[in-house]
C-alpha cells in the first residue's frame, strides 16, 4: 500500500510496541471519541477518525465500510484523500474479507496476506506481494441488531504470537464499537428528520393545494357580458407574447386578477408570478424591493436579498399602481425595461433577468405625461399593449353572477349555506357601484354577515337600513343627504353622470332640506337657487362634483343664471 506513517514515538510496528502502548491506545481512544461526539457530517467525521488512527497505528491504509438494512454496501470512507481511491482500495480486497467479519461478528487477523490460504488474496493482482510484507486486520462495526459494517486496515506483516497483536486488535475493536454507536445515532436522527420532513411536505402539500384552490377562486374571472368576453379574448391573444402590457381601469375592476389570468395563459405559466404594489412603498424601499440589496447596503441590511425582478426571472412581474412612482425612480425602472439589466442596492455586479412586465394603473397617464409628472419614454415602454378593463356599471349582466360567486366563497369560508333571492339581485342590479367588483364583494360579505335568515332578500341590504358603503360618494352627510335614498332609480342623478361623485365631508356640505317630493329638474333648480347659481356650491350641497352638476343641468335644459 502507498500510505505509511511513523507513529509519534509510541509504536514501531503493528505488533512491536513499547510498554507505553496501553497509554497511547487510551490517548487514541480519547481523540477518536472526541471526534465522534462533534456535530459533524458522518462522512467527514469518519475520515477524521481514519486519519487519527494513522497517528496511533503504523498502518498503510484504513477503510470503514457501512452496510444498509439488506447488507449491501452503503458507504465507503477511507484514509485516502480521494474518496474514489478508498473505494477502489476496498473493492480490491477479496469479498470473503468483509463476509468473514460480518458472518462471524468477530475480528479478523491476517498476519501475512501472502501466506493466506482461505480468503483469496492470491487471486487479487493488487495483493500479490512477497511474504513478510503486508498484514491485515479487520473488526466489525456493531449495530443494535447485528453488524452494520466493518473497519479494515493493512499494515506491515506481523507475527501472530506477538504480544502487541491482542492490544492493537482490542483498540481497533473499541474504535469499531464507537463508530457503530455513532452511526446508529446518526441514522436515528436521519430517520426522524426524514419522517418529520415527510410530514412537513404533506402538510405543505395540503396547504399548497388549499392556497391553489383559494388562488383559483380569487383569480377566476366571472362574467359573460360582451365587454368582459372581449377583454378575455384580447388577454388570451396578448399572453402568447412577451410584450409589456398596461392594464387600465378604475379601482376595483380586477386588474390583479386579469394580470394573473394573462400569466396563466402565457408560456410562462410554470414560472413565478410576482406582484408588487408600487404605491404602498417609499422610493428607497421600492428600489430595494424591486432590485434587491447587498449586505450592508443600508442600516438593517444584515443579509443580501433578492428583489422582485430576480424572484420573477423567467415569469411575470405585476406592478400595480405604476402611475404613483416618483420621477427619479421612473428613470431607474426605464433601464430595466429597456435592457433587462440592473444592480442591487449597494452592489456593483450587473444582473440580467428575463421578466414579462404587466403594469396597472387607474390614473390618467396621458395627462400626467402632458403635465411632466410621468416620463413619456417610460409611458411608451409600458403601454406597448394597453388593455382597458370595463367598470362594473358597463357590464350589469355580470352582477348576479359575481354576487353568487362571492356568496359561495363566503359560505365556504364560514361554513354557511346562504342564498340570495331574485329581489336581492334586483337591488344589486340597480346600484351604481363606484368601487366596482371590490365594492360588490364587500357588499355581499357585509350583507351575508349581518343576515339573520338563510335567504338574503331586498330588505337585508344596507342601502335599505343603515346606508351602503358608497354613501360617502353619493351623499354629503348630515342634513345635506339627498338624492340616492329619496329618488326612484330612474330619476337618480348618479345614473346620468359620467363618473362617480367625489367625496364630500359633512363640514363641507351646507345645510339643505331633502327635496324628496321634487322632480329631478325641480330639485336641481331649487338647489341652484339656494346656492346662488354657483355650481361649485351646489355641487357641495348635493355631494357631487361641479362637472357632474353641469352635466345634469345641460341634460335637463336648465340655463345658468348670471348675476
Amino acid at each position: 500500500m502507498t500510505l505509511r506513517k511513523e507513529s509519534q514515538g509510541t509504536v514501531s510496528g503493528a505488533v512491536d510496541v513499547s510498554e507505553a502502548s496501553a497509554a497511547v491506545s487510551l490517548s487514541g481512544l480519547y481523540e477518536i471519541s472526541r471526534i465522534l461526539c462533534s456535530p459533524t457530517e458522518l462522512g467527514a467525521m469518519l475520515v477524521q477518525v481514519m486519519l487519527t488512527l494513522e497517528n496511533f497505528l503504523d498502518m498503510n491504509a484504513c477503510v470503514c465500510v457501512l452496510l444498509d438494512a439488506e447488507d449491501r454496501v452503503e458507504r465507503i470512507v477511507g484514509s485516502h484523500v480521494d474518496p474514489a481511491v478508498s473505494r477502489d482500495y476496498f473493492f480490491s480486497m477479496p469479498e470473503r474479507v468483509l463476509g468473514h467479519i460480518v458472518t462471524h461478528q468477530a475480528p479478523l487477523v491476517v498476519p501475512d496476506v501472502a501466506l493466506d490460504q482461505e480468503l483469496g488474496f492470491r487471486s487479487r493482482a493488487t495483493w500479490q506481494v512477497d511474504p513478510g510484507r503486508i498484514g491485515l486486520m479487520g473488526v466489525p462495526v456493531p449495530g443494535r441488531d447485528g453488524v452494520i459494517g466493518a473497519l479494515i486496515l493493512d499494515c506491515n506483516a506481523f507475527s501472530p504470537d506477538s504480544s502487541a497483536v491482542e492490544l492493537n486488535t482490542r483498540l481497533f475493536a473499541m474504535v469499531g464499537h464507537l463508530i457503530g454507536q455513532t452511526v446508529r445515532l446518526h441514522r436515528l436522527v436521519e430517520r426522524d428528520r426524514t419522517r418529520l420532513m415527510g410530514e412537513l411536505d404533506r402538510r405543505n402539500a395540503v396547504v399548497a393545494d388549499s392556497r391553489l384552490a383559494d388562488d383559483e377562486a380569487e383569480t377566476r374571472i366571472v362574467g359573460e357580458s360582451p365587454a368582459i368576453l372581449a377583454v378575455m379574448e384580447k388577454i388570451k391573444i396578448v399572453a402568447r407574447s412577451n410584450a409589456t402590457v398596461l392594464l387600465r381601469g378604475e379601482s376595483g375592476t380586477g386588474k390583479e386578477v386579469f394580470s394573473r389570468a394573462m400569466h396563466n395563459f402565457s408560456p410562462r405559466s410554470h414560472a413565478p408570478f410576482v406582484k408588487l404594489n408600487c404605491a404602498a412603498l417609499s422610493e428607497s424601499v421600492l428600489e430595494s424591493e424591486l432590485f434587491g440589496h447587498e449586505k450592508g447596503a443600508f442600516t438593517g441590511a444584515v443579509n443580501a436579498r433578492k428583489g422582485r425582478f430576480e424572484l420573477a426571472d423567467g415569469g411575470t412581474l405585476f406592478l400595480d399602481e405604476i402611475g404613483e412612482i416618483s420621477m427619479a425612480f421612473q428613470a431607474k425602472l426605464l433601464r430595466v425595461l429597456q435592457e433587462g439589466e440592473f444592480e442591487r442596492v449597494g452592489g456593483t455586479r450587473t444582473l440580467k433577468v428575463n421578466v414579462r412586465i404587466v403594469a396597472a394603473t387607474n390614473r390618467d397617464l396621458e395627462d400626467a405625461v402632458t403635465k411632466g409628472k410621468f416620463r413619456a419614454d417610460l409611458y411608451y415602454r409600458l403601454s406597448v399593449i394597453p388593455v382597458f378593463l370595463p367598470p362594473l356599471r358597463e357590464r350589469p349582466s355580470d352582477i348576479p353572477l359575481l354576487a353568487k360567486e362571492f356568496l359561495e366563497r363566503f359560505n365556504t369560508e364560514n361554513g354557511t349555506h346562504l342564498q340570495i333571492d331574485a329581489e336581492g339581485l334586483a337591488v344589486l342590479g340597480g346600484c351604481y357601484f363606484p368601487g366596482n367588483v371590490r365594492e360588490l364583494e364587500n357588499c355581499i360579505r357585509r350583507t351575508a354577515t349581518l343576515s339573520r335568515g338563510s335567504v338574503i332578500g331586498r330588505d337585508d341590504f344596507a342601502c335599505h337600513s343603515e346606508g351602503c358603503l358608497s354613501s360617502v360618494f353619493w351623499k354629503g352627510g348630515g342634513s345635506g343627504d339627498v338624492l340616492r335614498a329619496s329618488l326612484p332609480s330612474e330619476q337618480r342623478l348618479f345614473s346620468l353622470t359620467e363618473a362617480p361623485p367625489s367625496v364630500v365631508t359633512p363640514a363641507e356640505a351646507p345645510e339643505a332640506s331633502p327635496p324628496s317630493s321634487l322632480s329631478e329638474k325641480g330639485m336641481l333648480e331649487d338647489t341652484m337657487e339656494k346656492a346662488g347659481w354657483v355650481q361649485a356650491k351646489a355641487a357641495r350641497m348635493l355631494g357631487l362634483t361641479p362637472r357632474q352638476v353641469g352635466y345634469a343641468l345641460r341634460k335637463n335644459g336648465i340655463p345658468i343664471k348670471k348675476f
